[in-house]
C-alpha cells in the first residue's frame, strides 16, 4: 500500500469522484480511499433506483384516468410488483456499472477500505499509515435508524434497503414525510399497497409555506393516509408492526424509515484535528472553500451537512479538489438553492423559501393549476406555485410550489434568480401557448399588477385575456 501522497481522498461518492476529476487534472499522486461498497449513495439507493419506482408507480396510476380520456378497460391492469422491484434493480445495477468506470484503472491508487484520520496530515487505513500533504473528506452519509427500531429486524427497512425487496407487503407504514419518504409513500401507494405516513413535523418534504404545504397535503391525502405533528413509537406485533401516535395506532407488515441521514462522520478522527466541533461532532467547514478552519483537510458532500443534495455534493467535490491542489485558497460562489421532490404534484423550492423571508414586505404572486389551461387537458389540473419578489423593483427572490412540472419552473426561475431578473424581465419573454409555463406567467402577472407599469413599447405589459383556454 502506498505510504505518502500529495492528496488522498476519503470516499468515492458523488464529492469524492468529483474531488477525484480535479485532482487528476493537476498531480498523479494521490489516493482514493473507500469503504465498499462503490458506485455513490446516489446510482445504488437514491436518485436513480427511487426515481425508477415512482416512474413505475405512476405509469400504474394513469389507469385511474383513462376513463376521463374515453379509454376504457383500466380495471383489468395489475401491479407485477416483483417485475417493477427486478427492473429497478436491472436499471441501478446498469447506474452503478457506469460509476465504477470512474475509479477503473487507478490500480493501488484505488484503496478499499476504512480511513481514520490521525491529524491533519494523516490517515490510518485498516492499519495502514497514509501521509498526505491535503486529505479531503468525502465518506457520505446513512440512514438514521433509532437503536430501539432496529430490534424489530427486517421489518424494518430504509432506502439502503429498499431496492433490495424482492416484494412489497400489502400494508407499509413510512415514518418520515421528508422530501424520500412522500416520494416513497405515494409510489407505495400508487402500486396498490395501503400506506401509513407519520412526520413530528406540520408539513411535508421541506414546505415552509404554508399554502403550498396546505396544497401538497390536500393533494397526497386522496391516496395514503397521513399524520403530521406527531412523535411513533414501534412494537412488534404479531403480524407486523404496531405504529402507535397518541391513543391512535395501526398495524402494518414493515416499516420504511425515512427519519433523515447521518453523516458518516463517527469514526473518522475529527477530534485530531485540534478543532471546535459542535455537539454533534462537526466541524465548521467554508461552503466556498470546503476546509475546516485553517488545517490540510477539506470535508465535502453530504458528509459536511451543508447542502445534501447530488449537484451540490457535486460542487463540494468540485471546490475541494481545486483547493487540494492550488497554491493559494480558491474561493467560489454557490449555485442558487434548489431542491426537488419527485411526487405528485411535484414539490420544488427556489432561491429563497418562505421561511426566509418577510412575506409582508415582498411581493407574492401565486397560480392555482386547477383552472391552468393545459394542466387541465393533461388531467394534471392541481397544485400551486407562489413567487417572492422585491417590493421595490420586483427582483425575483424565490419560489415555493407543489405543482405538476415543478422541476422545470425550478429550473427556470433558479436562472433567473441567478441572473437577478426581474418580474418584468421573465413577463418580456415568450410563453408559448398552450403550456404548464403560462402558469408561471400567470403568477408573474400577479405581481406585476402592483409595481409601477412598464413602458407602453415594453412587451411585459401585455396582460390577460382572462380566458381560462388562453392561460
Amino acid at each position: 500500500m502506498i505510504d505518502k501522497v500529495d492528496v488522498a481522498i476519503v470516499g468515492a461518492g458523488t464529492a469524492g469522484l468529483a474531488a477525484l476529476r480535479e485532482v487528476r487534472q493537476k498531480t498523479d499522486d494521490f489516493v482514493i480511499i473507500n469503504k465498499a461498497p462503490y458506485g455513490t449513495t446516489c446510482a445504488r439507493v437514491g436518485c436513480m433506483p427511487s426515481k425508477t419506482l415512482i416512474a413505475a408507480a405512476n405509469a400504474f396510476h394513469q389507469r385511474t384516468l383513462l376513463d376521463t380520456f374515453g379509454i376504457r378497460g383500466a380495471a383489468h391492469l395489475t401491479a407485477d410488483i416483483p417485475a417493477v422491484l427486478d427492473r429497478v434493480r436491472a436499471l441501478r445495477d446498469h447506474f452503478v456499472a457506469g460509476v465504477l468506470d470512474a475509479t477503473e484503472g487507478l490500480g493501488a491508487r484505488n484503496i478499499e477500505g476504512q480511513a481514520r484520520l490521525d491529524g491533519p496530515n494523516r490517515l490510518i487505513v485498516d492499519g495502514h499509515t497514509i501521509e498526505a500533504r491535503q486529505i479531503i473528506l468525502a465518506p457520505g452519509s446513512s440512514p438514521i435508524v433509532p437503536k430501539p427500531w432496529k430490534e424489530l429486524g427486517d421489518r424494518i427497512i430504509t432506502t439502503d434497503t429498499l431496492f433490495e425487496q424482492t416484494d412489497l407487503p400489502a400494508r407499509i407504514g413510512v415514518i418520515g414525510l421528508g422530501a424520500i419518504g412522500v416520494e416513497m409513500a405515494q409510489a407505495m401507494a400508487r402500486l396498490g399497497i395501503e400506506v401509513h405516513g407519520f412526520d413530528g413535523a406540520p408539513q411535508m418534504a421541506g414546505i415552509s409555506d404554508e399554502k403550498i404545504a396546505q396544497t401538497l397535503h390536500k393533494a397526497l391525502a386522496r391516496e395514503f393516509a397521513i399524520h403530521l405533528g406527531v412523535e411513533v413509537d414501534l412494537a412488534a406485533a404479531d403480524d407486523g408492526v404496531e405504529i402507535r401516535w397518541g391513543d391512535d395506532r395501526v398495524v402494518v407488515d414493515k416499516v420504511l424509515v425515512a427519519v433523515g441521514r447521518r453523516q458518516n462522520v463517527q469514526d473518522l478522527g475529527l477530534e485530531t484535528l485540534d478543532v471546535a466541533l459542535d455537539d454533534k461532532g462537526m466541524p465548521k467547514v467554508d461552503p466556498q472553500t470546503m476546509r475546516i478552519g485553517d488545517t490540510s483537510v477539506l470535508l465535502a458532500g453530504d458528509a459536511n451537512g451543508i447542502r445534501p443534495i447530488l449537484h451540490e455534493s457535486s460542487d463540494d467535490g468540485h471546490i475541494a479538489g481545486i483547493n487540494a491542489v492550488s497554491d493559494e485558497t480558491v474561493k467560489l460562489d454557490r449555485r442558487t438553492p434548489m431542491s426537488v421532490t419527485f411526487c405528485a404534484p411535484e414539490v420544488a423550492s427556489v432561491g429563497k423559501r418562505a421561511s426566509e423571508l418577510n412575506l409582508e414586505t415582498c411581493l407574492v404572486g401565486a397560480v392555482d393549476f386547477s383552472t391552468q389551461g393545459r394542466a387541465r387537458v393533461m388531467q394534471e389540473n392541481h397544485g400551486m406555485l407562489r413567487i417572492y419578489a422585491e417590493r421595490d423593483g420586483g427582483r425575483i427572490l424565490g419560489a415555493e410550489m407543489a405543482a405538476p412540472a415543478a422541476e422545470h419552473f425550478a429550473q427556470l426561475l433558479a436562472l433567473a434568480i441567478s441572473q437577478s431578473l426581474s418580474v418584468h424581465d421573465l413577463l418580456a419573454m415568450p410563453f408559448y401557448h398552450p403550456t404548464l409555463e403560462e402558469g408561471l406567467r400567470s403568477a408573474l402577472r400577479a405581481i406585476a399588477r402592483e409595481l409601477p407599469p412598464c413602458s407602453i413599447s415594453d412587451l411585459a405589459r401585455c396582460g390577460s385575456l382572462k380566458v381560462e383556454a388562453l392561460e
